[in-house]
Order: structure tokens, then C-alpha cells, then sequence
């Protein structure tokens, strides 16, 4: 991937922190709720992540973000949390204005996407959860030793982290990774080095032993697909499968893999990359001239009923009002709205209704 391919710009969160928000790729949009470990300018180059970023945007536009206190973003913050975490979610959608998405999110992404998503089910269409965690540590009745051993590695981390030495940073890379090179090892290492201070290292591994989505899982509305690897060293298995199981249709995907991101040089990683592909909506082309004027295999790419809505939003129609006149549910009329976006390839209603009429399909 060169520079120029990928657009970075920064945003401001609902408390004032400053957020590194970075694009690249073409066609629908996909988010990906932030971790730690980010760095959205170094991300696309580093062993550990660069597979990501090259799957996630070779069909869509892919979107994704530094967390505060790390990568580009904020270092110094006062709010560390999974509220903070999804307030910042919320900014990076509002700057780019985006109507309706798949979401991703993976390790405590994945709890960040599920918070988003029972907040906002008007606007994730799709969501996408890879190595996550219903319960933290601290949140499954760990017996006093675990207790005293997470206690004793956020004291490690708060004196080893940011040292030349990259010690402490092996011993964190040993509980994510249990099968890779020396090479990959190294690249998960500069991650570290490059995105965190050892400070927010600990404020952060202290939130994530607290995460908790038992009581918001259920309200997720949309599609959902749940990756786990069977042998994450990081979250159990098990965590991965009770998450799938309380947010309602979700479909769990175990894969082959003894780490708690895989490489590309995985089997795992093809098997995610099929399902992903399988599971995601496609990118639309946007239509021709000649396809809307009815020409060889021409079809106006919106339904009479999408069309129809669409003039109505046009006036400047809220949802409810469209649904009182067409007699129809909101719910209804917001599906309409969203399947015409993903035909027009258009992220907000505005673009969507002026593509629509420069093509000659709404007056």
C-alpha cells in the first residue's frame, strides 16, 4: 500500500479528545472500532496488522481510528473507559456522516462494536466480531491467584513497558500469541513500543478485565458473525461462545489458531477471509447512464417503493412523516432508505437523493 492511498484526519470526541481517524479503499463503508495497540499511520506496514488493513479495504472504504492514548490520537486523556471508547466511536460516524454500515470490531473492539450497535441499531447494518470477550478477567470469578497475577502484570507493565528493553513487552506478546516467528514476535513488539505509553498499557488491560456486554449483547438487532480462534491464549474460547450466544441469530465461526490475532500465513485467516467475504454485503457499482435508460441489461438500480421513498426524503420528509403517508412503519421506511444507499453506493441520505436525481430517477 503506498502513503498516498491511505487519507488521515482528525476528529474531536464528545469530551474534547482528539481522535487520528484514517480511510483507504473504495466502495461501502466499513468501521472498525478501535483497540489499543493502533497506530492508523504505521498500521499498514507492520507485520502484525498490515493483513488487516489489506483485507478490511480491498472491497470496502475501510475506516478505522486510533483509541485515545494511543497511535496518533490524544496520549494524555482523563477518560479511559468503554463509555469513553464508544463516545468515540460515535464522533468518528458523526465527522464522516455516514447513514448505515457494517461494523467490525476485534478483542476489545468487539465490546466496543457490541455497545455501538445496541445504542445505534439504526445504524450498523452488519456486525463483525473477531477475538472478543463477553466477561474480562476480572468478570468470570477468577479464584484469588488469577487476581493476584493480574495485578502483579499491570504492575510490570506500569514499570517495564516503556523501557529499552523489551522484556516486559515479550511477556505481554506470550499472552497473544502462542504460534509465531520470531519475526511476527518482533513486529507485535514494535506495535507496542510505537502505540502505547506503559501508563495507558495499565489504564487500558484495566478496563478490558472489566469488560461486560452479558446485559447489552441481547440487544444487538443486526446480522452478526463471531470469529474465535479455539486456543486464544488471550480470551478463552469460551468467552467467544457465550457472546455469540447472547446477541440474538448470531452465527460463531471457530477457527484453527493458537493466536489471538492471526497471521495471514494462517489457515485461520483464509477461513476468516471467506466468511467475512460470504457474510458482508456486496459493493455497488455505481449505475451507468446507459443501465438506467433501460439498454441491454439496464435496471434502474432502486425498486419503485425505494424510489418513492427517496423523492420523499428529498422534501425533506422525516421517517416518521413518510411512514404516516405511505402507511407504512418507520422501521419499514429506514430499511427502504438504507437498501437504497447500498444500491447508489451513497454513504448519507443527502448524496443518496442527489445522485438519484442527477440520474434522472427522482425529480
Amino acid at each position: 500500500m503506498s502513503r498516498e492511498q491511505q487519507q488521515i484526519r482528525f476528529c474531536t470526541s464528545a469530551d474534547g479528545t482528539r481522535l487520528a481517524v484514517a480511510t483507504v479503499g473504495q466502495g461501502l463503508p466499513l468501521v472498525k472500532a478501535a483497540t489499543w495497540l493502533t497506530h492508523v499511520e504505521k498500521d499498514p506496514y507492520n507485520l502484525f496488522t498490515r493483513h488487516w488493513v489489506a483485507e478490511l479495504s480491498r472491497q470496502n472504504e475501510l475506516i478505522r481510528y486510533d483509541s485515545r492514548g494511543c497511535g496518533l490520537s490524544d496520549r494524555e486523556v482523563d477518560r479511559i473507559s468503554m463509555d469513553a471508547w464508544i463516545e468515540d466511536l460515535e464522533a468518528v460516524v458523526a465527522t464522516l456522516d455516514i447513514e448505515r454500515f457494517p461494523l467490525f470490531g476485534n478483542s476489545q473492539g468487539a465490546a466496543i462494536a457490541i455497545g455501538y450497535a445496541a445504542r445505534h441499531p439504526d445504524r450498523v447494518s452488519h456486525l463483525i466480531l473477531y477475538g472478543g470477550c463477553a466477561r474480562g478477567l476480572l468478570k468470570r470469578n477468577p479464584p484469588p491467584r488469577i487476581v493476584d497475577a493480574a495485578a502483579a502484570m499491570l504492575k510490570a507493565a506500569e514499570l517495564g513497558w516503556g523501557a529499552d528493553s523489551s522484556s516486559f513487552r515479550q511477556v505481554f506478546i506470550s499472552q497473544l500469541l502462542h504460534d509465531a516467528t520470531a519475526e511476527q514476535q518482533r513486529a507485535v513488539d514494535e506495535a507496542q513500543r510505537l502505540t502505547v505509553s506503559g501508563a495507558n498499557a495499565v489504564r487500558f488491560m484495566e478496563v478490558v478485565f472489566e469488560i461486560d456486554v452479558r446485559d447489552v449483547a441481547p440487544k444487538v438487532q443486526c446480522p452478526t458473525l463471531v470469529f474465535h480462534a479455539k486456543d486464544d491464549p488471550c480470551f478463552p474460547f469460551e468467552e467467544g461462545r457465550l457472546m455469540a450466544s447472547l446477541i440474538p441469530h448470531a452465527r460463531l465461526v471457530p477457527l484453527p489458531s493458537k493466536n489471538h490475532l492471526p497471521f495471514e500465513t494462517e489457515p485461520a485467516w483464509a477461513t476468516f477471509v471467506a466468511e467475512l467475504r460470504a457474510f458482508l454485503p456486496a459493493s455497488e457499482t455505481e449505475p451507468t447512464r446507459e443501465q438506467l435508460d433501460g439498454k441491454p441489461d439496464g435496471r434502474s438500480p432502486l425498486t419503485p417503493r425505494q424510489l418513492e421513498i427517496l423523492g420523499e426524503v428529498g422534501k425533506g420528509q422525516t421517517d416518521k412523516e413518510i411512514a404516516r403517508k405511505l402507511s407504512l412503519s418507520p422501521r419499514t421506511v429506514e430499511m427502504h432508505v438504507a437498501n437504497a444507499l447500498l444500491a447508489l453506493n451513497c454513504r448519507t441520505r443527502a448524496e443518496a437523493v442527489r445522485r438519484a436525481t442527477e440520474l434522472g430517477l427522482i425529480s
